[in-house]
């Protein structure tokens, strides 16, 4: 049986997950519509990985004999400046998500919650690379300044990101 302060813990984060997805789709949409088709399939396959972590969460904490409880979602922003700012938001909401993981893996510790340990574990890594992989694209972005010759081939490359 799932402790109840994970079970809560677990439930804000799916709440976060998604709507993390949300951001993601919403940055998805606002590429697009700058026709940067190959950002907005980035972000795209981002909101979709986002989703399957808040599922991710949900079978635990229904393999646990818990309860999921799903809560409104906030509306995400729509507008960014350029597409460096939409990215340096991507790569700051994730590390604000890495500290939500590191909270809970605080809790899962203190509660001795050893299941909840495993699970946070494979998060932890995860968030890793999500960090990498913004923080990357925004190094990229930076170093092509204003060159409209620079954002078409980052574009082009992020059409490449395959759905894992």
């Amino acid at each position: 049986m799932i402790n109840k302060k994970i079970e809560d813990a677990i439930n804000d984060q799916i709440n976060a997950e998604l709507h993390s997805a949300y951001i993601y789709l919403s940055m998805a949409s606002w590429f697009d519509s700058m026709n940067l088709k190959g950002m907005s399939h980035w972000m795209n396959i981002q909101a979709k990985e986002e989703v399957e972590h808040a599922m991710k969460f949900a079978d635990f904490v229904m393999e646990r004999g818990g309860r999921v409880l799903y809560k409104a979602v906030a509306a995400p922003e729509t507008e960014w400046a350029s597409p460096l700012e939409a990215f340096r938001g991507a790569y700051e909401h994730e590390k604000y998500v890495t500290r939500r993981i590191n909270d809970l893996m605080d809790l899962a510790v203190a509660e001795k919650d050893y299941a909840s340990q495993v699970l946070l574990h494979w998060f932890i890594s995860e968030q890793v690379e999500e960090e990498a992989n913004a923080s990357e694209i925004v190094g990229k972005l930076e170093m092509m300044a204003d060159g409209k010759h620079g954002l078409l081939m980052i574009d082009r490359e992020l059409g490449g990101r395959e759905d894992d």
